[in-house]
């Protein structure tokens, strides 16, 4: 059989409140053969939705375009207000190398979608990732400081100028951001407290950027415990309690259940516990399977003899990702969606 380029595209798109806009991005990525919609994660407090789609690289930037487009067309940002940082109706849209593709040819695909949703849709677009065009543009966080509120100023500065698309504030939709990366997992922690100060002060010493400070008049940096990972604090109205809500770069640097276990660690200092966690949006298999076979070590099991759905199952009970009820997890598994 002949084995079949496949990408992963991940857009995050500024509203989680109104369904029939949320239905009509999802329409456009599902109108397109060769794409499959893998998942749509609502975020309500967020005002954010990430969904996740696959396919050929061809049909897949196809669908990116058609989703930017219609969101485009039925997102205001001059109205919009939620917790996440955000720069555009279409905040991000990476593309990502599933199987039988290079980094390199998927650079070259988000150049491809940026020209055109710069061109066709009159939308200023910054490349980044591996995909940037200068090592200040690397970081999303970079790109999106001042948020959508300081775009207008921040685009007239030279060193801003997108890299496609018009050099000038669009007040309706902002920018967006695209680019090539490898797997990204967006992963929040929930704690037993309703304080954002302290879900901050975890998060700072989480992430890998750490906290800074001032000290005898010099502005210091103390780095954060984990590397590949960046960590917020916030509250989330809909649940009740506090999160560190995680974005982890390089799940071969740092995995999924370690920032579980040193988060679950530095809330215990502090007095609090760890009450579950959420996934948003797909991962590879063996964040599962990676995560099942720790926390089987950690309780004494030989790993080794346990079936895949039971080190899922495993994984998924330590990780109280089932902390709001059922948790499906073969819906979150890229392979297994792909094959369906």
């Amino acid at each position: 059989m002949e084995q079949r380029p496949i990408i992963e595209c991940v857009p995050n798109f500024s509203e989680g409140r109104d369904l029939f806009v949320i239905q009509a991005i999802s329409n456009a990525i599902e109108a397109v053969p060769g794409v499959k919609l893998l998942h749509v994660d609502i975020g309500k407090d967020a005002n954010r939705t990430v969904m996740t789609f696959a396919g050929t690289p061809d049909a897949v930037v196809q669908a990116a375009f058609e989703a930017i487009r219609v969101a485009a067309e039925k997102i205001d940002m001059r109205e919009h207000h939620g917790e996440h940082p955000r720069i555009g109706a279409t905040d991000v849209c990476p593309l990502v190398p599933v199987s039988n593709i290079s980094m390199e040819a998927v650079i070259g695909y988000a150049n491809v979608l940026a020209r055109r949703v710069g061109e066709a849709l009159d939308i200023p677009v910054y490349l980044y990732e591996e995909a940037a065009t200068a090592p200040l543009r690397k970081n999303l966080a970079a790109i999106r400081t001042g948020e959508y509120e300081g775009l207008a100023k921040k685009i007239l500065d030279p060193v801003w100028k997108p890299d496609y698309g018009p050099t000038r504030f669009n007040a309706r939709s902002g920018a967006t951001v695209i680019g090539a990366r490898d797997f990204l997992i967006a992963y929040n922690i929930n704690l037993n407290t309703q304080s954002v100060s302290v879900a901050k002060s975890i998060a700072a010493q989480l992430r890998e950027s750490g906290r800074s400070f001032v000290e005898n008049g010099l502005k210091k940096n103390q780095p954060g415990l984990l590397r590949s990972v960046k960590a917020i604090g916030w509250y989330m109205d809909d649940y009740g309690f506090a999160q560190v809500s995680t974005n982890l770069t390089n799940i071969n640097t740092t995995p999924l259940h370690e920032a579980f276990e040193v988060c679950r660690q530095l809330a215990e200092e502090r007095g609090l516990t760890v009450s579950g966690s959420e996934l948003i949006g797909m991962v590879p298999l063996r964040v599962f399977l990676d995560a099942g076979r720790y926390f089987a070590k950690r309780d004494g099991l030989a790993s080794g003899a346990i079936s895949e759905a039971a080190l899922i199952a495993i994984a998924v009970q330590a990780l109280g990702l089932d902390f709001r009820g059922n948790f499906d997890a073969l819906t979150r598994i890229i392979e297994y969606q792909l094959d369906t």
